[in-house]
């Protein structure tokens, strides 16, 4: 006799015997809950970082240190005069006095204004290509008009940031292992305990010419099922906390923090999860219920 002739209701069944002693479902929406949330940390950081990157490569600030401003406008006329001329630099732009004040302003109030506080010229110089080579040039260009002059590379002070960002990213992707692992492991405890519970059940099954194959699919079919219900919750709930977060980031106003965003290539991934998690659950519940059949029967 086939295995394949047992009523569905008997399949459902197979690992507990009423529906309140189910939790296989509900442990899955809270294992793909987490697991969603901390793979949208992931991409989200990752996005920012990238983007981070792109708005830094080949960025950098040219500071006029000289007291005296008439000395102090004129070096930085003719370093802007000589950054222009040179192949490596795309655009090279002499900030404003006035909206250097206003960035002073938080930290000298109404002083940051006034014309005798010397300011030091300050430059934005976008490269063409941000090579080590290309700044060592344009530095050497610089400090050949204004001595003084101190050439900053934006990438190397946000260095610290974009190196949290990695760890971040890392950290997030040790999450998404550490819960599929997680998964694994309780599915082949509810595996075990479905296959103590009905040791009897599963005799007779043999004796009526099963196979291991065929009562481990039973196994597979129940598992796959709460596992890929329960992550499809628990991934739907996930979704709309993060679609509200991204709502909250979106009113701050922060350039950094609105990098944190997920493109369709991320939310395609997040979506797949429930489905990927299923299918390790089958694997996992396959794995357990033979090595546990070949020892007891």
């Amino acid at each position: 006799m086939s295995i394949n002739l047992i009523p569905s209701a008997a399949d459902r069944r197979l690992l507990d015997e009423s529906r309140r002693t189910r939790a296989m479902g509900w442990i899955m929406a809270i294992m793909l809950f987490l697991t969603v949330l901390a793979g949208a940390l992931g991409l989200g950081t990752r996005s920012a970082a990238n983007l981070l990157d792109r708005q830094l490569a080949g960025r950098l600030t040219v500071q006029i240190v000289e007291p005296v401003e008439r000395t102090r406008d004129t070096q930085a006329a003719a370093t802007v005069a000589v950054l222009r001329g040179l192949p490596d630099v795309s655009k090279a732009t002499l900030v404003d006095r006035a909206e250097l004040a206003s960035l002073l302003r938080p930290w000298l109030g109404a002083d940051g204004a006034d014309p005798d506080l010397p300011i030091p010229a300050m430059i934005d110089v976008d490269l063409g290509a941000g090579s080590d080579a290309a700044v060592a040039r344009v530095t050497a260009a610089v400090q050949a008009v204004a001595p003084a002059a101190r050439v900053d590379r934006h990438e190397t002070w946000m260095s610290p940031v974009s190196n949290f960002m990695t760890m971040v990213t890392a950290l997030a992707t040790a999450l998404v292992l550490l819960m599929a692992a997680a998964t694994a492991a309780v599915v082949i405890l509810a595996a075990r305990a479905g296959l103590e519970t009905h040791r009897d059940t599963i005799q007779v099954l043999h004796m009526l010419g099963s196979t291991d194959v065929q009562v481990a699919r039973l196994f597979q079919r129940r598992i796959a099922l709460d596992t890929l219900l329960g992550g499809i919750l628990g991934t739907m709930l996930a979704c709309g906390l993060i679609g509200l977060i991204g709502l909250q980031l979106g009113t701050l106003g922060s350039d950094l923090l609105s990098g944190l965003t997920l493109g369709v290539r991320d939310w395609l991934l997040l979506a797949l999860l429930p489905v990927a998690f299923a299918l390790l659950a089958t694997f996992a519940a396959r794995i357990a219920v033979l090595g546990v059949l070949r020892k007891i029967l």
